[in-house]
């Protein structure tokens, strides 16, 4: 089977690093013009040097910072004035680990603004774009706790939960224009937020960081953990033609370990 995304233009969100990146970079590689949106420009020039290059198509990029819906609802008017997107990734870090008993109630608002409100407004954007062309992708980074809720992830596990169940709605609205809307949920997988939660739990356990890691990897059936590059390989199969009859599910990517059929 031959993946091709020539001609196709991908909005990728949370792409200066880890799973956006490498997403980027996969799209780039099946021939997709990518626009990258990011909060750091320096490292989003980066980036766009980064990605494979084909005849004819230039990538670019737009700053916006997830934190302030102004600058991403400015960011938005930018990109669908200059482009017309046809594959939407929408991916952002996820929000600080810790119980819901000591969370408090702005955190829980902060992390749905990101998450929830974000994906909501870009999709709206590009929706219009995808009807006229009978062609639409839209792919959501989550995590597997939208499965099963992952120990120590109060806030994270609410709002992913909230970001499914908004894309298994918006899946059966715009299924009937040729839209697909799916979540890829990543597990342990080599990023900065999975070295920072593995360096907490070492220092609250009181064990080094080589033997929390041992531990992680010992409870995955493919006894490692996962890599970047991984994820973005199932986002580029969800963005093809190839992926046309799929949507509205949450695929994990996580070496087996969730427990859930």
């Amino acid at each position: 089977m031959q993946i091709s995304l020539e001609s196709k233009v991908a909005l990728v969100c949370g792409s200066t690093q880890g799973i956006g990146l490498e997403t980027a970079r996969a799209l780039a590689g099946l021939g997709a013009k990518c626009i990258l949106l990011a909060r750091n420009e320096d490292r989003l020039r980066e980036a766009v040097a980064s990605l494979p290059g084909h005849p004819g198509v230039q990538h670019d990029y737009e700053v916006a910072d997830f934190g302030d819906l102004n600058a991403v609802d400015k960011a938005i008017d930018r990109i669908v004035d200059r482009f017309s997107i046809e594959i939407l990734v929408n991916n952002t870090g996820g929000p600080s680990p810790g119980p819901l008993e000591n969370t408090d109630s702005t955190a829980f608002e902060r992390a749905f603004s990101q998450h929830v409100l974000c994906n909501q407004r870009l999709s709206m954007a590009v929706i219009p774009t995808m009807k006229k062309v009978g062609f639409g992708r839209i792919i959501n980074i989550v995590s597997t706790s939208v499965k099963t809720p992952l120990p120590n992830l109060g806030v994270s596990n609410t709002i992913r939960g909230a970001v499914a169940s908004w894309a298994k709605t918006l899946a059966n609205e715009v299924g009937q224009y040729g839209i697909t809307v799916n979540n890829v949920l990543p597990g342990s997988i080599h990023t900065g937020r999975l070295t920072s939660l593995l360096e907490r739990t070492a220092e609250q356990s009181g064990k080094s960081l080589r033997v929390v890691t041992q531990e992680m990897e010992i409870s995955i059936p493919l006894r490692r953990i996962g890599k970047p590059e991984e994820i973005a390989q199932v986002v580029a199969f969800l963005a093809s033609p190839a992926a046309s009859y799929v949507t509205g599910t949450s695929i994990p990517v996580d070496g087996g370990k969730t427990p859930t059929i």
